[in-house]
């Protein structure tokens, strides 16, 4: 994909979806491109990475051993926090089909995020926007309790 393609592509991702094209550019530089076949486990539980992946085109299934936690599709990202604080993963990821992600590695996000805090900003509130997610989901899954 050339730069353009994916600036038009990361805009779709709520992650950067707030981040202004011109800035969106310097994330579409240092997204590398990755093609994985069905069923390839890509994220392991408890491994130490400091990458996170979007999923550009296929779908992915989030898990713990064969417990499915979530399904993701195109323009879901998944392993954020490990660019801003890589610790052991929670859950492995695997394609269910063939997958073309982007894969986003810490140091490069760093620098990104060092010129154009833009980038940190759109992170954090599609980071605030997923705990509050997860939060109403667990009240609701309590209260059908």
């Amino acid at each position: 994909m050339i730069t353009i393609e994916r600036v038009a592509f990361l805009r779709t991702v709520p992650l950067f979806a707030s981040i202004p094209d011109y800035v969106l550019a310097s994330v579409a530089q240092i997204a590398e491109e990755v093609e994985l076949p069905a069923g390839e486990m890509f994220i392991r539980e408890g491994d130490v990475e400091d990458c996170m992946y979007i999923v550009v085109d296929g779908s992915v299934r989030v898990h713990r051993q064969e417990k499915t936690i979530i399904t993701l599709g195109e323009g879901k990202s998944v392993g954020e926090l490990a660019v801003l604080d890589p610790e052991p993963r929670a859950a492995a990821v695997s394609t269910l089909e063939p997958t073309h992600l982007f894969r986003i590695a810490k140091p490069p996000f760093d620098e990104a995020m060092a010129d154009r805090p833009e980038i940190a900003q759109g992170v954090i509130r599609a980071l605030c926007e997923r705990v509050r997610e997860q939060g109403r989901l667990m009240t609701a899954a309590r209260s059908e309790s």
